[in-house]
């Protein structure tokens, strides 16, 4: 007898999420789900709650009702540190270290995949040269290229992606989408929040468009 092998559960499920700040609703309640493979674009105007609901997957703020499910194992946010890898508006870094010790520092506190070196991780951004160059004397551009290495080292099956296009030229904007495309190539998933600069690689994308306080909208690319 041959049996049909269960469908995987998707890496992040999130049922009936919320968050309010100082008591007032700021976003939900939210339905959706990544799946491998998959990347989500969440959009909405200003103070529609982007930034915010990505800060909350990533247990990076306190105050959500719902329920967030990891591979399908329920999961509240300091157990969601291995699982999630977070991309926000600041670069995260340390300005009196230099670009290596920012990787390596970073590294030591979230996980790096084993299979990839620090100085791969430069190169494929952009920064092969400048392992030793402080973080305080890079450009914004260059910070944020930085911060992608960092990315790229992480283990984490899904990314979480606050305007990762901020402060990035033409090439910055192609080098997010092909780390995103190879990511989602490898298994992985996104959610990314954008102003509409983003070009979706040829992989499966949704549309979550928020609105504030209700249910979002969810659709299929």
């Amino acid at each position: 007898m041959s049996h049909t092998p269960a469908a995987a559960a998707p890496l992040i499920d999130v049922r009936g999420l919320g968050f309010a700040r100082n008591d007032l609703p700021v976003f939900g309640p939210l339905d959706f789900s990544v799946e491998a493979g998959e990347a989500m674009l969440v959009q909405g105007g200003n103070g529609a709650g982007k930034t915010t609901l990505l800060r909350v997957l990533a247990g990076l703020l306190d105050g959500e009702r719902g329920e967030v499910r990891i591979s399908g194992t329920p999961a509240d946010p300091s157990s969601r540190a291995g699982h999630l890898a977070y991309l926000g508006h600041l670069p995260g870094l340390k300005a009196d270290l230099t670009a290596l010790e920012n990787l390596q520092y970073l590294s030591g506190l979230l996980g790096r995949r084993p299979s990839i070196g620090y100085g791969d991780a430069l190169a494929i951004v952009g920064l092969a040269g400048y392992e030793d160059a402080l973080a305080r004397t890079l450009s914004a551009g260059q910070r944020k290229r930085l911060s992608l290495a960092r990315l790229w080292l992480s283990p984490a099956p899904l990314w979480l992606l606050d305007e990762p296009y901020a402060n990035l030229d033409l090439p910055g904007i192609e080098l997010v989408n092909r780390m995103v495309r190879a990511h989602l190539d490898a298994g992985g998933g996104a959610l990314v929040t954008t102003h509409g600069a983003y070009a979706a690689p040829p992989v499966r994308t949704r549309l979550l468009l928020l609105d504030g306080v209700g249910p979002a909208q969810s659709e299929g690319a």
